[in-house]
């Protein structure tokens, strides 16, 4: 029911501003921004789900219901500091970085099962390997920091694929997966799958968890961030998807969440999705 305002104006006015409230009810709900629009940095919506742990998770609802999507191959010029104009390189620049030993003894484990057909530098990297182990595979290095990566090969992470590869640009494991019928997020470093959703998890003194899930922001990479010059978060032509993320993006954020949380996170944003806004008319009376 419309909320009523008497006020002396015009007739017009009140016509024209009734059709104004009625058309911006059309186009959209106040979370949800239209494709190929970035949400504001500012001012976002969020929402709360407790798990059975009593831990919280966080959910950016502005990011979750933009159209935001990974555009590699698909006009992406890459984050180096210079634009990739073979769109075959993306984020893939600066290799990967790997959570912990088992993110890397589980990406081992589907390395090893790479063929030529799947890797364009699998010789490459055969020639490099000293051991058994995943930290002597020729794919794989230590940095001074201790941080263990995968290397790079040729300017960017060698497990890309260039667009000269007869088998096609792109991540040897990512096309890999796919040719099994497997998950791609199963066969690639956490950090790969991942970018560009982030999952932050904040202990309070009690040893609660508070989790926020978002966007990447360029910030979140530290300094690096400022030497990239294209980040998608930031790129309208990102916001082209079909669906919303917490749609498109189902495969990740269960990853992250579960099979329980991201049920009802999907319960939660289909009702906000659905909301309509009301307005308010404005009634005017006639002057006499």
């Amino acid at each position: 029911m419309q909320s009523q305002l008497y006020v002396s104006h015009p007739l017009w006015l009140y016509i024209l501003l009734v059709t104004s409230l009625e058309n911006a009810v059309q186009r959209s709900h106040p979370d949800i921004t239209p494709p190929g629009v970035v949400p504001a940095a500012d001012g976002h919506r969020w929402i709360s789900i407790t798990d059975t742990e009593n831990d919280v998770w966080m959910f950016d609802v502005t990011f979750l219901l933009s159209r935001y999507h990974c555009i590699y191959g698909q006009g992406c010029p890459g984050i180096d500091v210079e634009p990739d104009h073979t769109e075959a390189v993306g984020c893939c620049v600066h290799g990967a970085y790997f959570v912990d030993d088992d993110d890397m003894n589980e990406t081992f484990e589907y390395i090893k099962r790479l063929t030529a057909e799947d890797w364009q530098f699998k010789a490459i990297a055969d020639a490099r390997t000293t051991g058994k182990k995943a930290k002597s595979h020729g794919s794989i290095r230590k940095l001074k920091t201790g941080e263990m990566t995968t290397i790079v090969h040729e300017d960017a992470c060698i497990f890309l694929n260039r667009a000269d590869f007869a088998g096609g640009a792109g991540c040897a494991l990512h096309s890999a997966a796919l040719r099994h019928g497997e998950r791609p997020i199963d066969w690639k470093p956490d950090v790969c799958w991942q970018v560009p959703i982030r999952l932050d998890v904040h202990t309070d003194d009690n040893e609660k968890d508070t989790v926020f899930i978002k966007a990447w922001d360029r910030s979140d990479w530290g300094g690096g961030g400022d030497d990239f010059h294209w980040w998608c978060i930031e790129e309208p032509e990102a916001y082209t998807a079909s669906e919303p993320v917490y749609l498109n993006a189902r495969t990740e954020l269960i990853g992250f969440v579960g099979e329980d949380i991201y049920a009802e996170l999907v319960r939660q944003l289909d009702e906000i999705a659905n909301q309509t806004v009301t307005p308010v008319a404005l009634i005017t009376k006639a002057k006499t």
